[in-house]
């Protein structure tokens, strides 16, 4: 009596479902925002209540001493300080960041009222910094190892290198005071300023507002303004472009399948065109999140030096009014800002580059 033995089928793997590893790393990433925004939050509530009550800071040498403490005692400020911390994490939670020292206004209102402002310039900034830092990247790369590489990147070392508002004072002296050709200060001229509230619900975006109020003379006016405050700015982010750009095409360029295409007899100038300047973004775009946080930065600095009425500037009167209230509620709003634009960044990424979801 024969057997016969039936085989086993093998078993076929379980095949990834499409696009989850990609869901599961937006999820994940998603989620790293909250822990990341607390500790933010946390940090500058305790370095703000190490310095003292935000009311004797700002209100100290003004006021009796009796006056003094009936202020601290009705805001709450003689309470222990973990009672305080809770009762401020609930506030932001509901998106109440308290109220002004030095001038008694809501700072969710001052956010609104100058985020957008800072928000224009620091994509002013970033348009200055693809424009100039790609491009020049890429030339750095085409002659690399020669004059030309060398010149720009010391020119790359210079943009990184120099204080914002050195760079500001500097294209304020030349392009304002010596060639007279570019206003140095606010966001907008005073006789055309006007005319932006003829637009009915405004954005705050200068240049938004002035393209719907439909008067081409107001729209030059508030790009001639933006001009030197993003160049100041925008050179800033340039130079680590430049760098990360000319990186990356070498590196590119010294791949196998580009040798082939250049023993086929492809020139030089379109390999760097064609074939490294897509691979050479993919950085660019990861280290965007980390830019605006640079970006945000030298904001404050850039702000005060153009006199542009944004977050920067008013940081920089409440920190001299020592108006840590204004303060604590500006820098936490900076760091949601911070978070929210690395979370966007890391999807850009991930959709780019399926690699960066492993």
């Amino acid at each position: 009596m024969s057997t016969t033995t039936t085989a086993t089928p093998a078993k076929t793997p379980r095949r990834r479902p499409a696009g989850g590893g990609l869901g599961r790393y937006i999820l994940t990433r998603f989620l790293l925002i909250i822990p990341t925004v607390f500790i933010l939050v946390t940090m500058v509530f305790i370095i703000m209540r190490t310095i003292g009550d935000p009311i004797t800071a700002s209100l100290g040498d003004r006021l009796p001493a009796a006056k003094l403490q009936e202020l601290i005692a009705e805001a709450g400020y003689d309470r222990p300080i973990i009672v305080q911390y809770f009762e401020y994490l609930g506030q932001v939670l509901t998106g109440n960041f308290g109220t002004t020292i030095s001038d008694n206004q809501p700072v969710t209102e001052l956010l609104v009222t100058y985020g957008t402002a800072t928000l224009e310039l620091v994509v002013y900034a970033l348009v200055v910094a693809f424009i100039v830092g790609i491009p020049l990247g890429m030339v750095a790369a085409y002659f690399r190892d020669r004059g030309q590489d060398a010149a720009l990147r010391v020119f790359a070392i210079l943009c990184y290198a120099t204080p914002v508002f050195f760079a500001g004072l500097l294209l304020k002296l030349i392009f304002g005071v010596w060639l007279k050709v570019l206003p140095i200060s606010g966001r907008v001229g005073s006789r055309e300023g006007f005319e932006l509230g003829r637009v009915e619900n405004p954005t705050g975006i200068y240049l938004i507002d002035a393209i719907r109020s439909g008067n081409p003379a107001l729209v030059t006016d508030v790009l001639e303004h933006a001009v030197l405050p993003a160049v100041a700015l925008g050179l800033l982010t340039a130079g680590v472009f430049l760098r990360l750009v000319r990186t990356n095409v070498i590196g590119t360029l010294n791949m196998d399948y580009v040798d082939a295409a250049r023993s086929r007899g492809v020139s030089e100038f379109r390999l760097v065109r064609t074939h490294a300047f897509k691979p050479a973004l993919i950085p660019i775009i990861t280290v965007i999140g980390l830019q605006i946080a640079m970006l945000l930065g030298g904001a404050v600095l850039t702000e005060s030096t153009f006199e542009w009425k944004g977050l920067g500037f008013k940081l920089a009167e409440y920190l001299a009014a020592r108006d840590f209230v204004a303060v604590q509620g500006i820098v936490a709003l900076l760091a949601v800002i911070v978070a929210l634009s690395n979370f966007i960044v890391d999807v850009i990424a991930a959709l780019i580059d399926p690699r960066v979801r492993y």
